[in-house]
């Protein structure tokens, strides 16, 4: 079915480097939740419908794409849900659900044409870069206040917390430990972080609970299932350029995800990726899915990475993944007590965002044309709380920094009209 002979790989090698993927990854089920939790979803419902997405999107790729890549809600578009849709938009958490289905609709069918694939050709690489550099230090940055290492500050807007905070402490202890596993090049060293972190945490009298294992439970049932409702509440609370953003910030970070882990394990044929729409599928589906029952979009894992250098070729390393996800669905008690203590999961959110800052490392600093709306955009995301607003100031000023330097034909023509979009987004619509 997988093809292992063809991929010279073999069932224990691919079964190893899903339990590698997974390891890195699973931080999600309990990071995603306290991160719509602070929007006013249940935890429960949030910790059930996470594991339903990513097992569906996860599943899809196994068996439609063969591909070692797993798919789960996005890191990022799950802050983005939280902190500028349901908080800034003032609007139900069902109602921001709604747009992220209708987000998911038209994710599938744009992959369902070529034109996402034109779109990701059409967007300049570092303005990719600066995307997912500026998402990495919006992550980290919440990382930071949640716990309380940087806090409000009534002059500066922020400062140095409490360091003598009990959760301060323990959020500190918990980074210096992860820090040390992940340079030990111990495998899954963010989710044994997080485990040696709630160890500490239950030692000093942070975690208490009272059980482990339960069945998985969706308290709300099904948040949103009529498309003509849920695009009237899109129209009614005119959250358009929510849906644009979603959508926006979707295709990009997929996609450009998909083809990063697909090179590194060597599946590119003459720069194309193989069944890439049946990949593409993968992760629209799961965000449709996953709006249904309440979670924020999905999106290919760059974690996914791990198991490929684990030596993972195939869709056997995703539903090694997927399966190990729904044995996750039986823990919820205990993953719901480390998610009340939010300093065992900071760590996490911090030390991903560096991750995420390698791209930093791409962008060619050496023209300002290129070199500035990249900066823009890292520098607006955490600023503003808002990654759409990053993303608007960015495709802003790409062009009209080109058209000044007299290279108006490099631009691609989508990018100027992404640019008169997010114009209008920031000065006509809400954000």
């Amino acid at each position: 079915m997988f093809d292992l002979k063809h991929h010279n790989t073999t069932v224990k090698t691919e079964i190893l480097a899903g339990m590698t993927t997974f390891l890195t990854m699973v931080y999600i089920i309990v990071v995603n939740p306290i991160i719509l939790h602070d929007a006013g979803v249940p935890f429960n419902q949030v910790f059930t419908a996470t594991i339903m997405a990513t097992v569906l999107g996860t599943l899809w790729m196994a068996f439609a794409a063969n591909y070692p890549i797993a798919i789960a809600p996005g890191m990022g578009l799950n802050a983005y849900f939280a902190y500028s849709v349901v908080n800034n938009h003032n609007i139900t958490y069902e109602v921001a659900f709604s747009a992220v289905f209708i987000a998911g609709i038209l994710f599938i069918l744009l992959s369902l044409t070529r034109f996402r694939q034109i779109l990701i050709e059409a967007i300049p690489q570092n303005l990719k870069h600066g995307i997912a550099a500026g998402i990495g230090l919006f992550i980290s940055f919440i990382g930071l206040r949640l716990t309380g290492i940087v806090t409000d500050h009534p002059s500066n807007l922020v400062t140095l917390g409490n360091l003598k905070d009990p959760s301060v402490m323990l959020a500190l202890a918990g980074l210096a430990i992860t820090l040390i596993f992940m340079a030990l090049n111990i495998h899954g060293a963010l989710f044994f972080g997080m485990i040696a972190t709630g160890i500490l945490a239950f030692f000093t009298g942070q975690l208490t609970f009272d059980t482990i294992l339960s069945f998985p439970s969706l308290s709300e049932g099904i948040i949103v299932f009529n498309p003509f409702e849920a695009l009237g509440d899109v129209i009614q609370y005119s959250l358009y350029s929510v849906v644009f953003s979603f959508l926006l910030v979707t295709i990009f970070d997929t996609t450009g995800t998909m083809i990063g882990v697909a090179q590194q394990a060597g599946l590119m044929k003459n720069g194309k990726m193989p069944r890439v729409r049946q990949a593409l599928l993968a992760d629209s589906a799961a965000t449709t899915v996953g709006a249904m029952f309440g979670t924020s979009p999905t999106s290919a894992y760059i974690e996914s990475s791990s198991g490929v250098a684990a030596g993972g070729r195939t869709g056997l390393t995703s539903l090694t993944v997927a399966v190990l996800f729904v044995l996750a669905a039986f823990f919820s008690p205990l993953v719901g007590a480390v998610a009340g203590v939010s300093a065992i999961t900071a760590p996490a959110l911090i030390i991903v965002g560096s991750m995420m800052m390698s791209h930093i490392a791409k962008i060619d600093w050496d023209q300002l044309d290129e070199a500035f709306p990249a900066f823009l955009i890292i520098l607006t995301m955490p600023l503003t709380s808002s990654i759409a607003t990053g993303i608007a100031f960015g495709f802003i000023s790409y062009p009209l920094l080109k058209i000044m330097r007299g290279k108006w034909r490099e631009v691609h023509w989508l990018v100027y009209m992404f640019a008169l979009l997010f114009l209008y987004q920031l000065i006509y619509l809400p954000h």
